[in-house]
């Protein structure tokens, strides 16, 4: 039963995300309920946010600068829809894991570098948002959901 109930969910997503931005389901790591969650914090009209930075902000992917004397750090914005929050770190994983040639190429060279885990993180969730604002953007037309 749960299956089933799993197998219509996704194919459900599927059309869905087909329907309203098939584009979206190109990109390597980018799956059904990723796309649907994404043009949901998009909404329904997608030419309000005008730039990258106001999409990324609204995902809550984007760095705050924090100083204080000497120190200074840029934490994540913790703000923004956690629902596509989630969706972008779910997009950035499944890269991690098959998409070899670039997204772990990344990670290692960071490794190397000194960076932790999360600082690692960062970067390919803001350009996964980027992407996905461009993909929506360049569509020619989006129906409302």
């Amino acid at each position: 039963m749960t299956r089933r109930v799993g197998a219509w969910l996704n194919q459900r997503l599927t059309q869905l995300a087909e329907r309203h931005a098939p584009q979206l389901l190109v990109p390597v790591g980018i799956g059904p309920d990723s796309a649907v969650t994404l043009l949901i914090t998009m909404g329904d009209d997608p030419e309000r946010l005008s730039t990258e930075a106001s999409f990324v902000a609204l995902c809550g992917v984007s760095p705050l600068e924090y100083s204080s004397g000497r120190r200074s750090s840029r934490p994540l914005d913790h703000g923004g829809d956690r629902q596509a929050n989630a969706a972008l770190h779910r997009i950035v994983f499944t890269r991690l894991r098959f998409h070899p040639s670039s997204t772990q190429a990344y990670y290692e060279r960071s490794t190397q570098e000194g960076k932790t885990r999360r600082e690692i993180i960062r970067c390919p969730e803001r350009y996964a948002a980027r992407e996905v604002f461009n993909l929506v953007r360049t569509a020619s037309s989006v129906p409302p959901l």
